[in-house]
């Protein structure tokens, strides 16, 4: 499985548009995994870049991380806001792991606080998933014509031309 710092070195086209598109929703993005029944579900969520891993963190007890706990599968996308697609967009998918390591929950919360001032400091974090990416993508519109760039593990970043 790959990290988000490995990640970045393998497919830095696609990273490069994920932090941009990370960064410009305030972090926002939309979280797929699949449900109980097996039908999708998709919800909100703010996940995090730190110490070279892409983290699906949040409140405890949301269906989401119920929906990991049974089947660690999952999709990500930075949240589009512009129909024409612009500033591009990004996928990343995967399955997660829960890391249960208290300095590194505090180090995240320490650092959370000093970006955001959102104050997760001294709790429990359960669970903390990491993502381990298996696949990527992203989308570029440009002077009439579209760039899809595609990453699986293992394999070179390739970019298809769409016209």
């Amino acid at each position: 499985m790959t990290s988000w710092s490995e990640l970045k070195e393998q497919a830095p086209r696609i990273t490069a548009i994920f932090e941009r598109r990370h960064a410009a929703t305030g972090n926002l993005c939309m979280l797929a995994t699949l449900r109980k029944d097996g039908f999708p579900r998709i919800s909100p969520m703010e996940p995090g870049i730190f110490e070279g891993e892409l983290w699906i963190g949040g409140m405890p007890g949301t269906t989401k991380f119920f929906d990991l706990a049974r089947d660690p599968r999952f999709s990500l996308h930075t949240a589009t806001v512009d129909t024409h697609v612009g500033d591009g967009d990004a996928k990343v998918w995967g399955t997660v792991h829960d890391v249960q390591d208290p300095d590194l929950h505090q180090r995240y919360a320490e650092d959370l606080f000093a970006r955001t001032g959102f104050d997760l400091r001294g709790q429990v974090f359960k669970p903390f998933y990491a993502a381990d990416i298996t696949g990527a993508s992203a989308v570029e519109v440009a002077d009439g014509h579209m760039d899809v760039t595609i990453w699986k593990a293992g394999e070179e970043e390739r970019v298809v031309r769409k016209h």
